[in-house]
């Protein structure tokens, strides 16, 4: 591992209408990340938040090494565009502070894993989800990690985008703190241990 930062970027719709959805869970990550390492978006890069004010931006170390010492620098940014143009946030922060996409990891909503599962993953295909493909799109990769939060399959008939974009049920409301901290683990897995041991860590029910 190189000593350069990561970019965490968690994915979600702007404004306070969006941000109980299970579309945003991306943003619900980054601020559970932020409250661990006491970082306060917008807080540290004032400089950059005037250039770019696409995204809510974070500075922090992240995690505990071995033996000790702080964790990797990361950039924590939860864009404030609406998500099927996430992509450009990310490559301008990416260029910003000389990101390589190996070093990039997105934290996102995923319908094809159960509710409170996290998997991760490298590469492949977006699955449908359009800040992902906007995000791949605007790197010019699918290169970069993804830490992907279980949010299950929508009940009956009921169209998927209209799922993603309600907020999370009453009995899920009181296990998504769990969710919510398992998925900040796995990012600081990620960044602490590299992918596959958090893979090895995470992937525990089949």
């Amino acid at each position: 591992m190189t000593d350069g930062p990561w970019l965490v970027v968690g994915l979600g719709n702007p404004g306070p209408q969006y941000a109980g959805n299970r579309h945003n869970v991306g943003h619900m990550v980054l601020d559970e990340l932020a409250r661990r390492t006491g970082a306060t978006f917008g807080g540290r890069s004032g400089g950059l938040l005037s250039k770019r004010p696409q995204a809510a931006v974070a500075e922090a170390r992240l995690g505990v090494l071995p033996g000790g010492a702080p964790g990797p620098r990361v950039v924590l940014a939860k864009p404030t565009t609406y998500m099927n143009v996430s992509g450009g946030p990310v490559s301008a922060l990416a260029k910003y502070y000389g990101v390589e996409p190996e070093r990039v990891v997105m934290v996102h909503d995923e319908l094809d894993i159960p509710f409170a599962d996290v998997r991760l993953k490298r590469g492949g295909g977006e699955g449908g989800h359009n800040g992902l493909r906007d995000t791949t799109k605007a790197l010019g990769t699918k290169d970069y990690v993804r830490v992907r939060v279980g949010i299950g399959r929508p009940p009956g008939r009921m169209d998927p985008a209209d799922f993603v974009l309600r907020d999370f049920s009453t009995v899920e409301k009181k296990e998504l703190p769990f969710l919510l901290d398992s998925a900040a683990d796995a990012v600081e897995a990620v960044v602490t241990l590299g992918l596959e041991a958090a893979q090895q860590r995470f992937h525990t029910k089949g």
